[in-house]
């Protein structure tokens, strides 16, 4: 099958990994997959299959006024529209919601089936401005909306019928196994890691304040991932006297390097689709702690047998799980052991499965329409 990927960019992040393990499983397996972005080659993060075709605009600029807006959009329209007439695509797939309106309102009139997918929970982080309006009208061009669990099916269908409606959850790979490769710091001999983007999504002044409150002081943290909030989080940091016990690395290319000598991993966020940082600490065979949030988290864990829920954004729930868990080697190693068990649960093979048969299903009822 022909299929086309569409994405503002390929930087680091979790919707981006997604999309770089589906190019990649569907190259190797011999479709024939075309990845475009808005965004630069400069920007991509991940690692992509050399039998992907690779195609960046590079219209991914900021807009000073309204007008700069109205006239980058029109051209990232009519550069995309060349770019999808170009490879004729059997079916395109967008990520992100701006994202998929651009791409909805690019290739109408091309008779190819457009199939949405959202990352993120809407009640949370909704499309700013006229973003929001334009999805709830683009999106009954769509053939379907793939949303990431059964509540976000909920909330979705507020905007998009139940007929169109697909939950897939991102898919988990196992873990490469250890190489000779080397964390690119030295590591503290017991730490609890956390990774994501630094926004205020992520929650990351959150577990400073629980790790803060933490008796078992011979422990560190270290944050892996970069983003705006980066110089908040340092003078919190500084304002909790942890500066010898926090660390923020940035962005690693080979997160399971660090995950796998980390005793705990800890997902504090506000709000979430279906974390893939949450998924790839427990296919390292971590113990987790977790807010519950909306959404994934509850989708994930099965609290107690591979990891442990707390109320979302209580910060004293979740330093009581955190400091009980650095003081419990045998909890430790239980959860771990069952923590595992994701690859099988949300395997690539099943994901791909659930993909291959939407894509099959939207692909004949285009050509019936025809």
């Amino acid at each position: 099958m022909r299929i086309a990927l569409v994405i503002p960019s390929m930087s680091s992040g979790g919707a981006e990994r997604v999309m770089s393990i589906l190019a990649n499983f569907w190259a190797a397996r011999g479709d024939e997959v075309t990845l475009i972005t808005l965004g630069s080659l400069d920007l991509d993060f991940y690692n992509l299959d050399s039998r992907i075709n690779r195609v960046a605009l590079d219209v991914l600029c900021k807009s000073s006024t309204t007008l700069d807006a109205i006239k980058n959009n029109c051209i990232r329209l009519i550069k995309l529209r060349k770019a999808v007439h170009k490879t004729r695509p059997e079916v395109i797939i967008s990520f992100m919601d701006s994202m998929s309106v651009v791409t909805l309102l690019s290739t109408i009139g091309m008779s190819i089936p457009v199939v949405v997918s959202e990352h993120i929970d809407p009640r949370q982080k909704p499309p700013p401005g006229i973003w929001n309006f334009l999805r709830r009208w683009t999106y009954s061009l769509t053939s379907a909306v793939v949303v990431l669990t059964s509540e976000l099916r909920e909330v979705v269908n507020e905007f998009v019928p139940e007929k169109k409606l697909h939950v897939i959850p991102n898919p988990a790979i196992p873990v490469p196994k250890a190489s000779d490769l080397k964390p690119p710091f030295i590591l503290p001999s017991h730490f609890v890691i956390a990774m994501g983007r630094l926004t205020p999504q992520k929650g990351f002044d959150f577990l400073l304040d629980a790790f803060a409150l933490c008796t078992h002081t011979s422990w560190s943290l270290v944050i892996l991932g970069e983003g705006p909030d980066r110089e908040g989080l340092e003078t919190q940091i500084k304002q909790l006297n942890l500066g010898s016990r926090v660390f923020l690395p940035g962005n690693i290319s080979e997160p399971a390097v660090i995950l796998r000598k980390s005793g705990l991993f800890v997902l504090s966020s506000r709000f979430e689709g279906f974390p893939m940082a949450l998924v790839e600490a427990m296919s390292c065979g971590l113990p987790v702690v977790s807010f519950d949030c909306p959404t994934g988290p509850g989708d994930i864990i099965r609290d107690g047998y591979d990891g442990v829920l707390v109320p979302p954004g209580d910060v004293g729930a979740l330093m009581k799980e955190m400091d009980r868990m650095m003081g419990d080697k045998e909890e430790r190693k239980k959860l771990a052991g069952c923590a595992k068990e994701v690859i099988d649960r949300f395997s690539i093979e099943k994901i791909i499965g659930k993909w291959d048969d939407l894509l099959n299903k939207v692909t004949m009822q285009k050509n019936i329409i025809k």
